[in-house]
């Protein structure tokens, strides 16, 4: 009698296990900009929003212009992630999540090569590029709408939940509050993966972020039936 290989647990593209994945990620590249490229987020332009007019208020031109860049990329980022959608490039992809995940893992890989004379701003327009296509793309927690590249709503989603769950007695609040608390640990966790990795280890640590979204396409891939499980 043939024996049937182990399940692995599969990921779609709202599962909490993508969510936390991709939420690690994002707590990375924030960490990892902020700590080794001049203080600029990748992900949260709101930060840089701020920062600039702040910079603006004290006639510090210079080094508010440095924050503009970023948000421009990810206004692009957010286009690509629209133009996937048309029906006839996203039947030319055949999975347009999953070449936005290959998209990811390669710009990347491509920052990690990068030699340290590189600019610092070309480096956060590239990650702040790369996460506009995943907060764009995967932005279904379960049923939910959510975000893997910033917590602030997130925190309010978990919230309200909690108050649901525990004062009003809501079992389905009750599952969306532990979905949330664990992305937002998993969002905390890659922060601090990425903070303490980029001081020890320096430019290249962001391939630790390409290896965790690596992981996430591979099981990405095996859901959605690219690949097939044989009997053996």
């Amino acid at each position: 009698m043939k024996d049937k290989l182990p399940t692995i647990p599969s990921l779609s593209s709202n599962s909490v296990r993508l969510g936390v994945l991709l939420a690690v990620v994002g707590g990375f590249l924030d960490a990892y900009t902020f700590v080794s490229r001049d203080g600029v987020f990748a992900n949260a332009q709101t930060g840089n929003i701020v920062l600039f007019a702040v910079k603006a208020a004290n006639e510090e031109w210079e080094a508010a212009l440095h924050y503009i860049p970023p948000v421009l990329a990810f206004i692009l980022g957010v286009l690509v992630s629209q133009i996937v959608k048309i029906p006839h490039v996203r039947e030319l992809l055949h999975s347009y999540r999953r070449s936005i995940l290959i998209l990811e893992c390669l710009v990347l890989i491509f920052v990690g090569i990068l030699p340290k004379s590189v600019p610092n701003l070309f480096v956060t327009v590239c990650i702040a590029f790369v996460s506009s296509l995943q907060i764009s793309t995967f932005n279904k927690l379960d049923k939910w709408n959510y975000s893997s590249t910033m917590t602030t709503g997130n925190l309010r989603t978990a919230t309200q939940a909690a108050y649901s769950a525990f004062i009003e007695n809501n079992q389905e609040a009750k599952k969306q509050f532990k979905e949330f608390f664990v992305i937002i640990f998993s969002f905390l966790l890659g922060a601090l993966i990425g903070t303490f990795s980029t001081k020890h280890i320096g430019d290249k640590s962001i391939w630790i972020a390409a290896g965790i979204l690596v992981v996430a396409l591979i099981l990405y891939h095996r859901d959605r039936g690219y690949i097939r499980k044989r009997n053996c």
